[in-house]
C-alpha cells in the first residue's frame, strides 16, 4: 500500500521558494505568518493565503501565454 503525500514537491529544491512565496502572500493579505508551526491561524486566514497564492500563479501562467 502506497501513501499519497500531496504536500510533496516534485522538485525538493523548490521548497524554499514556495515558503518564501507563502510568506510574501501572507503578508499581502495581512496574516502574520511565522516560520514553522502556525496552528494558531484560523481556517479563513489559511484559506486566504492559499487562495491568493493560486490567484497569483494563474495570473503568472496567463501572462506567460501572452
Amino acid at each position: 500500500m502506497s501513501t499519497n503525500n500531496s504536500n510533496r514537491l516534485v522538485n525538493p529544491a523548490a521548497r524554499e521558494a514556495m515558503n518564501k512565496f507563502k510568506m510574501e502572500t501572507a503578508n499581502e493579505v495581512g496574516v502574520d505568518l511565522k516560520k514553522g508551526y502556525n496552528g494558531e491561524i484560523t481556517a479563513r486566514q489559511a484559506g486566504s493565503i492559499g487562495g491568493q497564492m493560486v490567484k497569483k500563479m494563474i495570473q503568472a501562467y496567463e501572462n506567460g501565454l501572452q
